[in-house]
Parts: C-alpha cells; sequence; structure tokens
C-alpha cells in the first residue's frame, strides 16, 4: 500500500528518515521539502492539509503532537485516506514502541534522534511490506485457533505468572495462540505492533527488549522478554526490572514448557489454515476474515479448506489474489456499509498536535452512506463472490468462488461464523 515514507520534524522540516519500496528509487530530497512545504504553507494559512491525489498516487500528510510530520506516497488509487493514516499511526506508535513519546515530543538533539530512529526501521519496513496478515488493516491483533488452548493456556498462565508478570502471550508463527487476561485488556494496536516486533526480532532463542506501549505506558518502559520454543513458536513477557532474561531462560523455560510440546507441534501444523481440522467449511469458501471487536482479535486465513478439499476445488484464485480481494473487500465494508471498528476513532484533538500524550489509532470514513445499520452485505466479482456479516462481538467477512449462489452466501456465512464461535475458542 505504502510505496514512500518520509518523517520530518514538524517546526523546522528537518528529516529524520526515509524509507521506500526496495524497487522504488529513493526520491530527491529537494521533492522531499516541498511535500512538507506545502503542508506547512497550508498551516501558516489556517488549513489543514490532510490528502491529495496526483494522476497515479496517493499523499496523507499528518502531525503528530506538533512535533513529528509523517508523509506516506502509496501508488494504489484504492487506498483511501483512513487506511493511510492507520498506517501513518502504526508508524508513529512503532517509534513510540521502542523510543517512547518524551523523546519524539521534546526533540532536544535531532541528530541523536536520526540515529535512534534506526532501531525502527526493521519494524517500519514490515509495515510498508505486503502481509500475509490483516492486523494492519483491521486494527485487532491476528490470531490462531487451536484445539489445544486450554491446555497451553495453563501452560502460558503458569510460566507468566513465575515470572512475575501477568501479561504473556504464545505466538505460532507471528499469531497470538494464547493469552493472559491482562494482555487481552492492551488495545488492539499494542498487541499487533508487539506481535510484529517479536517477528522482525533478529534470530535468536531468547531477547530482552525495553518496549512502551503506545496507549498505556508511553513513557515508562517495561520489558518485552521474547523466548523462542520451537522454530515458529515464540513466548513473550512483559515485565518490570526482573527477573533476569537468565533467571527465566534457565529456570522457568524448560521447567513450563518442555511438557508442551506435542501440544504446539499441532498448532504449528494448522498455522496457514488457522482453526482446528475438525471445523469444516463449505467447500465454496476460499478465505475469511472474521473479528471479535470487543477482544480486538481477528482470524483471517485463505487456506480455510483441507488439503484433498482445495484439490476437488481446482485454483479458482491465485492465493495472492485471494488476500487482495480479501483486504479490499473488508475496507470496502468497514466505516461505510458497517460501523467502524470500535476504538479506532482519535478524538480530533490528536489531528490537530495537541493531544493528551497518548498516540491515537487512525480514523476511518464517517458512517455516513445509510441512515440504517446494515447487518449484511454481499458483492459479486467477475470471478468470485464476497460476504459480510456481523452479530453481536463478531464480524465474518467471507470470499466465495463464483460458483456459489448468491442465495447460499448468508446460510454459509452464518454456518461458518458458527461453527468457528461456538465453542468459545475464539
Amino acid at each position: 500500500m505504502a510505496a514512500y515514507l518520509f518523517c520530518l520534524t514538524t517546526g523546522g522540516g528537518v528529516p529524520l528518515f526515509t524509507r521506500s519500496k526496495p524497487d522504488l528509487k529513493p526520491l530527491p530530497y529537494p521533492v522531499i521539502g516541498s511535500l512538507n512545504g506545502v503542508h506547512m504553507f497550508g498551516a501558516n494559512h489556517d488549513a489543514n492539509l490532510v490528502s491529495t491525489t496526483t494522476e497515479h498516487t496517493k499523499l496523507v500528510w499528518r502531525v503528530y503532537h506538533d512535533s513529528i510530520t509523517l508523509i506516506v506516497i502509496s501508488v494504489d488509487q484504492r487506498a483511501s485516506d483512513s487506511q493511510l493514516q492507520r498506517f501513518l499511526d502504526n508508524v508513529f506508535n512503532s517509534m513510540v514502541l521502542l523510543l517512547g513519546l518524551d523523546e519524539l515530543i521534546t526533540i532536544k538533539n535531532v541528530e541523536r534522534l536520526k540515529r535512534d530512529l534506526r532501531s525502527c526501521y526493521r519494524l517500519i519496513d514490515c509495515l510498508m511490506e505486503s502481509s500475509e496478515m490483516y492486523g494492519d488493516v483491521t486494527g485487532c491483533v491476528d490470531v490462531i485457533v487451536c484445539q489445544e488452548q486450554l491446555i497451553l493456556q495453563d501452560y502460558l498462565d503458569s510460566f507468566v505468572n513465575s515470572a512475575d508478570s501477568t501479561f504473556g502471550c504464545l505466538l505460532v508463527s507471528g499469531k497470538v495462540a494464547v493469552a493472559t487476561t491482562k494482555w487481552w485488556d492492551l488495545t488492539g494496536q499494542e498487541m499487533y505492533l508487539l506481535s510484529l516486533l517479536a517477528r522482525v526480532l533478529p534470530p535468536g532463542s531468547s531477547k530482552d527488549i525495553p518496549v512502551y506501549l503506545p496507549h498505556g505506558s508511553p513513557n515508562v518502559p517495561h520489558r518485552l522478554l521474547n523466548f523462542q520454543i520451537l522454530q515458529g513458536v515464540e513466548v513473550c513477557v512483559l515485565c518490570g526490572p526482573t527477573p533476569s532474561l537468565t533467571e527465566v531462560e534457565t529456570e522457568l523455560l524448560d521447567r513450563y514448557w518442555r511438557p508442551s510440546m506435542e501440544s504446539l507441534r499441532s498448532c504449528l501444523r494448522i498455522n496457514l489454515r488457522g482453526f482446528p481440522s475438525n471445523i469444516t467449511v463449505h467447500i465454496g469458501v476460499l478465505g475469511l476474515i472474521i473479528m471479535n471487536v470487543d477482544l480486538h482479535k481477528c482470524l483471517g486465513t485463505v487456506h480455510p479448506l483441507s488439503s484433498e478439499e482445495s484439490q476437488k476445488q481446482g485454483k479458482s484464485l491465485s492465493i495472492a489474489r485471494r488476500r487482495d480481494i480479501l483486504r479490499s473487500f473488508y475496507q470496502s465494508v468497514t466505516g461505510t456499509v458497517f460501523p467502524p471498528t470500535p476504538g479506532t476513532t482519535p478524538p480530533e484533538v490528536v489531528e490537530n498536535g495537541h493531544g493528551d500524550g497518548l498516540a491515537s489509532e487512525s480514523p476511518v470514513e464517517p458512517h455516513t452512506e445509510f441512515v440504517h445499520s446494515a447487518l449484511d452485505t454481499y458483492v459479486i466479482g467477475e470471478d468470485h463472490k464476497c460476504y459480510a456479516t456481523r452479530e453481536g462481538p463478531y464480524q465474518i467477512y467471507v470470499l466465495f468462488s463464483k460458483d456459489v449462489p448468491k442465495y447460499a452466501l448468508r446460510s454459509i456465512s452464518m454456518t461458518t461464523l458458527s461453527s468457528l464461535t461456538k465453542d468459545k475458542l475464539f
């Protein structure tokens, strides 16, 4: 979605960093200066320049706390202002996550800040890449649902308590398999960024990193302890000054997680599908996103069928196209047909730079297209069909093959939703 990203100081327009897709040539600094200059010109004349479009690109500006200005250029004409603003919010909160809010608001030494911001590059570059997950568009954390959930929850709770903490989660290929109650109390954006950080950390069996919670603790750091249990399986704990990384690794890790190895391997086997094999879906389902908006969870997959069913179905749509359709369908529905996900519309004061010290999540387009509250919607394409429905805290977005009749879309969607939520696994 994002082709170029620029970060500058708001007061002086000093470039702090630039990032771009690997296959694109960097833009010269005079162009970057012009993009910032037109925004500053508008601000000096009481005009807030939010976005503009050219023949092939879309540009969005966003100022944070009268200190940091972010500019994004997208070559995707389908990208809306809200999507790009959410991206910029994720970028800014990635900077808060690793540096803290004070260092970004009160810039004492620009050159030192430039050096410090290099620690954010891995996370920011990952935000710019096309992801196999959906947390960047949903504002929720990606999860996996496994049959061993209750067993793994006991292991996790015991391990986290022994590490003198109440915040912890188990990640399977970057997706949350289980988490403590306090971890689910974090905002969707915090959980998403912490999971993403675990994915981009350098390889290693154990890591100890200071992090700031962008919403809960933007100025006081916590320690993120990260341990690799198996290839693709990690456990994360947020804690204070104690215990040490060595103590947890040598005294607790093996004791609590060695008995769980078979359960963890079972979770790895369903990673692509995202839910247990005993939960069946209609053979016409090519992909789905299901959300629990109360708990800020989302499960997205474009491999909903077993390998045998996939072979019977044939390759009607490539995996990349399925993912692209699902993302586009979600983005077209949320904020227009469906109301925005709770917690994603920040106070207006953050936009003009006079917030209360907390970096908020991005806004979405006003939910004003319809005077009534829609519960279902669908789209018919040349080579696919899509259906979305919501019930209570749940929303489900389903991608179907073109052969599924229109009258069956709702019943299949509701049956799929019921199958994934009836045992409260999600």
